[in-house]
């Protein structure tokens, strides 16, 4: 697969090449540490997937995504930045992008990235699937989307923070809505955070045990999905 690297930290790309190097699967076309070279590479030449950082100056890699966007261009990316807010992260999934990974990051985890893109090009290369086969892919991709600890070791999984599980389920159990199930508008009405950020954390306490989901059948339009806590 054809990759470019978008990153203006000199230090970063070569992390980012070198990790790109190690993985066979890649293979760099490029390296350019701004957005707007890159733009204008892109154009004119076919790539499958753009590891891209946000943070640039003048023009950001989110800039770069949505005029791609604009233009009809479907390539590929996976995001590599120190943006962890739930802003830029839920606009970023918004553009299409394969995965998230928050500076700095481990081989390992920039692997599970790749196998997710890889995952989800396989469904681009065959015409026709039957319901088992798209349901093993869908959830082999859903695995390498589980950026978590071992529950046993009594931390948090990657990627979340304690105060904002805290406030989430603090939500939950209040004098007014304890016992009551919540769609994720509700709980983003009340907590601010993003709708993503809220069903990812309510995903952790369902997997505690700690809270319950449900599908609402009678909201008189698209069925939703509620939470509640566990008594």
């Amino acid at each position: 697969m054809k990759i470019v690297i978008v990153e203006d930290d000199l230090m970063v790309a070569a992390v980012n090449r070198e990790f790109a190097l190690k993985t066979p699967e890649l293979n760099i076309v490029a390296t350019f540490y701004n957005s707007k070279e890159a733009l204008e590479f892109l154009a004119k030449n076919p790539i499958d997937l753009i590891l891209l950082d946000i943070y640039m100056a003048g023009y950001t890699g989110l800039e770069l995504l949505k005029e791609l966007r604009r233009r009809g261009n479907t390539t590929e990316a996976i995001i590599i930045s120190a943006a962890n807010d739930a802003e830029h992260i839920e606009e970023a999934f918004h553009l299409g992008i394969t995965d998230y990974l928050i500076k700095p990051f481990t081989y390992a985890r920039f692997y599970e990235a790749i196998k997710k893109f890889l995952l989800r090009r396989s469904l681009q290369l065959k015409g026709t699937y039957t319901q088992k086969e798209l349901d093993e892919i869908i959830n082999t991709i859903m695995a390498t989307e589980k950026d978590f600890s071992d529950d046993s070791c009594g931390v948090l999984k990657k990627g979340l923070q304690q105060q904002t599980l805290d406030k989430i389920y603090e939500c939950l159990i209040s004098e007014k809505n304890c016992g009551r199930f919540m769609t994720s508008e509700e709980i983003s009405a009340e907590t601010n955070f993003s709708k993503m950020t809220i069903r990812r954390y309510l995903n952790y306490l369902i997997e505690q045990k700690k809270a319950v989901s449900r599908i609402n059948y009678s909201t008189g339009g698209r069925p939703s999905i509620e939470y509640s806590v566990l008594k």
